[in-house]
């Protein structure tokens, strides 16, 4: 069909323009077969209707806002979205029968791209090897993800979605998943360095070193938040981008933690990643459930009332599996379905008496659940 039209084309047009329009159409072809890979991550960008005030929300910022300043919504285990009990099934070759439900790992309902064009600003991420260990894709612990999508097809549908919106900002923390049964290996550590130091990523990607800047300066970019260190690769590090906040330092399971990503400006992030429940079996929900409020809204208070030129992440998700019943990150985030309240119930009014306040991130799961939950953290 092709070859057929092309001589009319070349009496209709000049040569440079038909030229111009085949590297558009071959572009566009391209993206959309990226795209495709990186569905089981990604999602479908649908767009935003006209009524949804969170999908470019940061435009009504101004460009010298510190993104230290600024309240960010974001997803903890962001790429589990699809990982019901059918894909976990479904993937029994790669991961073997002795892996826990589908349950423990899934922590939220919607993709990327929902996310995004309904506010989603910080994406929490592991990586590791996919099968055949040829291509890095995404895991949350045992779980495997998506066998074939790899990290550059999702980085692809970022920067797609960056470019029709190009008054947002993307944070991405990136962290190595280091319970897959995968290797960690050189090949690995100089694959995932090529990603991020590619020549477009150096488009794409804030190539600012230790330091986070203003809104302006990560306007139609990915802002790096580099949760892992190169244990093969140690040259690599010389060409750094985003702050680093190293395993080492990123204590487990802690309601406070402290690491300096710049010691020359003394910059700090202060972390509450509290995750594990570890309250006696047969607590229950409610007992659980507060317990995680109480250090989530711990640390969002003191967001919002000491070091306000510093980073602060708050993660509001949470878990405690060995519990009976288990409380999974669904329980903990919504409640057991009754009249018991999960802390996204508890969190809205919470941040909606604090408008105005500076909250910094918050890490949330099945955030769409409770409807508002996102515009209070923002403080819409």
């Amino acid at each position: 069909m092709l070859s057929a039209i092309f001589p009319l084309l070349v009496l209709a047009f000049p040569t440079v323009t038909i030229a111009s329009t085949l590297r558009q159409s071959l572009g566009n072809a391209a993206l959309a077969d990226i795209l495709a890979r990186g569905a089981p991550i990604l999602g479908f960008d649908t767009g935003c209707s006209r009524s949804n005030k969170t999908c470019d929300w940061m435009r009504n910022y101004p460009d010298s806002t510190k993104l230290v300043h600024m309240n960010l919504p974001g997803t903890h285990d962001s790429a589990t979205w699809n990982y019901t009990q059918a894909t976990q099934d479904s993937l029994f070759r790669y991961t073997g029968t002795n892996i826990p439900p589908a349950a423990i790992f899934q922590c939220q309902d919607f993709s990327l791209f929902q996310m995004l064009n309904l506010g989603i600003r910080v994406f929490d991420l592991r990586f590791a090897y996919n099968p055949g260990n040829d291509t890095l894709g995404f895991h949350h612990s045992q779980a495997l993800l998506a066998p074939t999508t790899t990290v550059e097809d999702v980085w692809f549908g970022l920067y797609s979605w960056l470019d029709q919106h190009p008054t947002e900002a993307i944070l991405i923390s990136l962290n190595y998943e280091s319970g897959t049964g995968t290797p960690r290996d050189l090949k690995l550590e100089q694959h995932i360095y090529d990603i991020m130091t590619s020549k477009l990523a150096s488009k794409y990607w804030v190539q600012a070193n230790g330091t986070l800047g203003t809104l302006g300066q990560a306007r139609g970019k990915l802002t790096f938040l580099q949760r892992y260190t190169y244990n093969f690769l140690p040259a690599s590090e010389s060409k750094r981008i985003g702050i680093q906040l190293p395993p080492n330092a990123w204590t487990d399971n802690s309601p406070s933690i402290e690491i300096v990503y710049n010691n020359a400006k003394q910059q700090k992030a202060f972390i509450e990643d509290y995750y594990e429940i570890g309250l006696p079996i047969g607590a229950g929900v409610a007992e659980n459930v507060q317990w995680k409020f109480n250090a989530t809204t711990a640390h969002l208070h003191n967001a919002t009332t000491i070091n306000p030129d510093q980073l602060y992440i708050t993660f509001a998700s949470s878990e405690h599996d060995e519990d009976v019943p288990p409380e999974t990150p669904r329980v903990m985030a919504l409640g057991n379905g009754t009249a018991t309240p999960g802390v996204n119930q508890k969190l809205l009014p919470w941040l909606q008496a604090r408008k105005g306040k500076r909250f910094g991130i918050i890490m949330l799961d099945f955030f769409e659940v409770v409807p508002g939950l996102v515009e209070a953290a923002i403080g819409l």
